[in-house]
């Protein structure tokens, strides 16, 4: 099965770190849902940010509330890849199935600070999502996305903060 000499949670967990058997393994993992779940929390602690990054990315499918502090607190990981990762679990509504996000009280805070501040573009970028699933209902997050709008030496992020500010084409289709 899939090419792995082990093929327990905790191995698949450890071929994410692997180029050439990160793939099936995710894939296996993902099959594997809520009995992986142990083994994928486990692996936001590795070593390797490949590891923690394709843990964080099936959470974005798997999460469920046991493990929504754990991903908050990936949003500081010091690799960009891993943090851009878990912002997108967190913005993302989409992966969720039946799984509530968490509210502006547990996640606004991180994205303003990455949103104004990472060094990394594509972290402020999906920052700028998870910021503007509240624009509508903090004025924090329309201030952070309209100064990012305005100000940030990225194009892309810039482009991205204004779909979420007041007018973007996603404030207003999200508008209540």
């Amino acid at each position: 099965m899939l090419g792995f000499v082990r093929t327990d949670n905790e191995a698949l967990v450890a071929a994410l770190g692997d180029p050439q058997r990160a793939v099936p393994a995710y894939r296996e993992l993902l099959r594997r849902g809520d009995d992986a779940l142990g083994a994928i929390r486990a692996g936001l602690a590795d070593g390797r940010a490949a590891v923690r990054e394709g843990c964080c990315r099936l959470l974005d499918h798997l999460v469920d509330t046991d493990s929504m502090d754990l991903l908050i607190a990936m949003a500081e990981d010091p690799d960009a890849t891993v943090r851009t990762a878990a912002f997108h679990a967190l913005a993302c509504d989409r992966c969720k199935g039946d799984t509530c996000a968490p509210g502006a009280d547990r996640v606004l805070q991180p994205g303003l600070v990455h949103l104004a501040s990472d060094p990394d573009p594509q972290v402020r970028s999906m920052a700028a999502e998870l910021v503007g699933k509240f624009v509508h209902t903090d004025a924090r997050a329309e201030a952070a996305l309209e100064e990012s709008r305005r100000s940030d030496p990225s194009p892309a992020v810039r482009k991205k903060s204004g779909w979420y500010a007041p007018g973007g084409t996603i404030h207003r289709r999200t508008a209540p």
